[in-house]
C-alpha cells in the first residue's frame, strides 16, 4: 500500500495542484479565516484523495482539513478503532496561492491513537518522504536517519513558528533565541519542516498550534527516523492530544537543548 498512496498522491498532484500553480484566478482563493486561506486546488485534490484512499482500504475514512472545515465533528472520528486517512490536500496553502515555494500534499493511516503509516510529497520537487511504524523512514526510496550527535545551542539551526505562540512564550523564546546557531520563521509549510529535520537540513522546529493533518504525517517520518517530538513539557504527542505546544528534534540530546535554550524556566510551559 505504501506504493499505491505515493502513486496516488503523484496523480493527484499532477491533475488536480500543479495545473493550478501559479494559474489561480481570484474566485479560486478563498478565506475560511484570517490570513487562513483555501483554494479550489485544496478541495479537488481532498475529494480526489478521498476517493482513491477509500477505494485502497474499504471501510476507512478519510479526515481532511477542508472536511473538517466544511464538518467540524468529522474531527471527532480520529482516534477512532477503524482505519482512519488524515489528509492535508494542500500543505502550506497561503505559499501555493501567492505562487510560491514550498508546498507539499500529506497524508497519514492511523488505526486508533496510533500511526501506522504516512507519506509527504514536496509537489514542486517531486521528492516523496515516507514511513511505516517499526520499518523506518524514507526519502525517495533511500533510508533516512537523523543525526545522533548534539553540537550544542550554537550549532543548531531551527525554526520557531510564532504564529500562534502565545506573546508571553514568544517574548521569552525571542530572548533567548540569540543562544541558539540560527532561528527561523520557517517555511509556512509543516511538510517542508518535518523532512527537514529528519533529514538534518535544519535540527528543530517549535510549533503550537496543533491539528492532525499538519502533524501526523511528519510525526511519524521523523520518529522512524529515529528523531524525538514531544509537547513542551516533555510529555510525548500522541495524535489525539489536543494540548498546544510541540517541539521536533533529531534526537533526544538535541530536543533537550533547544527546549532548555529557549525556555529554561520549564515552568512557563
Amino acid at each position: 500500500m505504501l506504493d499505491q498512496v505515493a502513486d496516488l498522491l503523484r496523480e493527484v498532484a499532477a491533475t488536480e495542484v500543479l495545473p493550478r500553480f501559479r494559474h489561480l484566478a481570484a474566485e479560486d482563493v478563498q478565506q475560511k479565516s484570517p490570513g487562513d486561506l483555501v483554494t479550489v486546488a485544496d478541495r479537488e485534490s481532498e475529494a480526489a484523495l478521498t476517493r482513491g484512499l477509500t477505494a485502497l482500504l474499504p471501510g476507512s475514512i478519510v479526515v481532511g482539513e477542508e472536511g473538517v472545515a466544511a464538518d467540524p465533528a468529522l474531527l471527532k472520528r480520529v482516534g477512532e478503532a477503524g482505519p482512519v486517512w488524515i489528509v492535508d490536500p494542500v500543505d502550506g496553502t497561503n505559499n501555493f496561492a501567492a505562487g510560491r515555494t514550498p508546498f507539499a500534499m500529506m497524508v497519514a493511516l492511523a488505526r486508533g491513537d496510533e500511526l501506522v503509516a504516512s507519506w509527504i510529497l514536496d509537489v514542486p520537487g517531486d521528492h516523496l518522504t515516507l514511513a511505516e511504524a517499526g520499518s523506518g523512514a524514507y526519502r525517495d526510496g533511500v533510508r533516512v536517519k537523523t543525526r545522533t550527535d548534539d553540537p550544542g545551542p550554537a550549532a543548531l539551526r531551527g525554526v520557531v513558528a510564532e504564529r500562534y505562540l502565545p506573546p508571553p512564550l514568544r517574548s521569552v523564546a525571542a530572548s533567548n533565541s540569540p543562544q541558539l546557531g540560527e532561528v527561523t520563521r520557517g517555511q509556512h509549510c509543516a511538510g517542508y519542516e518535518y523532512p527537514a529535520v529528519a533529514l538534518d537540513e535544519q535540527q528543530f522546529a517549535l510549533f503550537w498550534r496543533i491539528l492532525p493533518w499538519d502533524h501526523a504525517p511528519g510525526v511519524l517520518i521523523v520518529r522512524e527516523a529515529g528523531g524525538a517530538v514531544r509537547h513542551l513539557d516533555g510529555s510525548e504527542y500522541h495524535l489525539t492530544d489536543s494540548e498546544h505546544g510541540m517541539l521536533v528534534a533529531p534526537n533526544d540530546d538535541v530536543w533537550h537543548t533547544v527546549r532548555d535554550t529557549l525556555f529554561p524556566d520549564a515552568s512557563i510551559l
